[in-house]
């Protein structure tokens, strides 16, 4: 059974102007490799600006690639917007980070989740497009009272849930969730991410699932890449990679992510900031800022391998089983 999403060697530059007017190349995302199977989440990890939201458009076809090859489905996606391209868009959707920002504040919500089947002309006439939000509202915990409320009468948390029932009223699937829950508390963030759980079981969607919170991503992923100035630097099962992680940048993450009880856990802080996109360094983009970097790391960039216990990591402190590397 081939994969959901398929994404191989994908990258995007940008040209910007330098200091004294020349141009350059800023690699937002370069040479990205991954697989997402149907019912499956795969979690994105990282600080900001490391392409996360990136490959999250680009993987929707919102930004053309610069190279590499994304397929979905079987079939490829492109940044086009012809029809081949609006019908894909049509099974791959994604709920924003900021759901006020995503709504349009001069429609009720209830006129803005039937929209989508208008737009695709789905489900017959107005009354049964009605029916079909109606019930989106009740599989995501909204009360029919609020289908005719608008945006700003909603808490953030009942925004979000209409933002997941729009995304949902075209039976996507695949699911980007670009930091859903970071502008929501906590309680009404554990109320979300429970809902996306039982959505993905009820109704078997992919979800590739971006966000700063390592214990979310823990909870909700079944497999976690680790990003790093546009290139995944590890990936693997979210124990492993929380338990014991394999590359510095990686362990430099889980130890910021506060625990109960382990007070003898020493925290690990970068020196500096990431370098700049457009003077990336040589060899291993991190080690300026790794403890452990030897000569090598300086002057030879690691691919992305496979190691002892089966995940992957692209460092070269850390023993592969092969020398082949994934993109390969």
């Amino acid at each position: 059974m081939s994969a959901l999403l398929n994404v191989r060697d994908l990258a995007r530059q940008y040209q910007v102007t330098g200091d004294r007017g020349e141009k350059r190349w800023l690699h937002a995302v370069d040479g990205v490799n991954f697989t997402l199977d149907a019912g499956r989440t795969l979690g994105v990890v990282g600080e900001s600006g490391c392409g996360k939201s990136t490959t999250a458009k680009l993987v929707l076809g919102l930004l053309p690639a610069t190279r590499g090859r994304i397929t979905f489905a079987g079939e490829t996606v492109s940044a086009t917007r012809d029809a081949q391209w609006r019908a894909l868009r049509r099974r791959m959707q994604m709920v924003h980070q900021d759901p006020l920002a995503a709504l349009d504040r001069r429609l009720t919500v209830g006129e803005q989740v039937v929209e989508p089947l208008v737009i695709h002309d789905l489900v017959g006439g107005a009354q049964a497009r009605r029916e079909k939000a109606l019930a989106l509202f009740d599989a995501v915990g909204l009360r029919a009272a609020m289908f005719e409320r608008y945006p700003h009468e909603l808490s953030g948390g009942q925004r979000q849930r209409v933002v997941l029932a729009r995304a949902l009223v075209l039976n996507p699937q695949l699911v980007v969730c670009d930091e859903p829950i970071s502008a929501l508390d906590v309680s009404v963030a554990a109320q979300v991410i429970n809902l996306l759980q039982d959505l993905q079981q009820r109704f078997g969607m992919g979800y590739l699932f971006i966000s700063h919170d390592l214990k979310v991503v823990r909870q909700i992923a079944d497999e976690v890449a680790v990003m790093y100035l546009g290139r995944i630097v590890e990936q693997g099962a979210p124990d492993d990679l929380f338990h014991t992680p394999a590359h510095p940048y990686t362990e430099a993450l889980v130890s910021a992510v506060p625990t109960v009880g382990r007070r003898d856990r020493q925290r690990i802080v970068l020196k500096g900031d990431p370098p700049n996109p457009v003077d990336r360094p040589a060899g291993c983009a991190f080690h300026p800022r790794c403890p452990r970097a030897t000569a090598v790391c300086r002057s030879e960039t690691p691919p992305l391998r496979r190691v002892a216990d089966g995940r992957l990591a692209a460092c070269h402190l850390v023993p592969a089983v092969s020398s082949q590397s994934v993109a390969a």
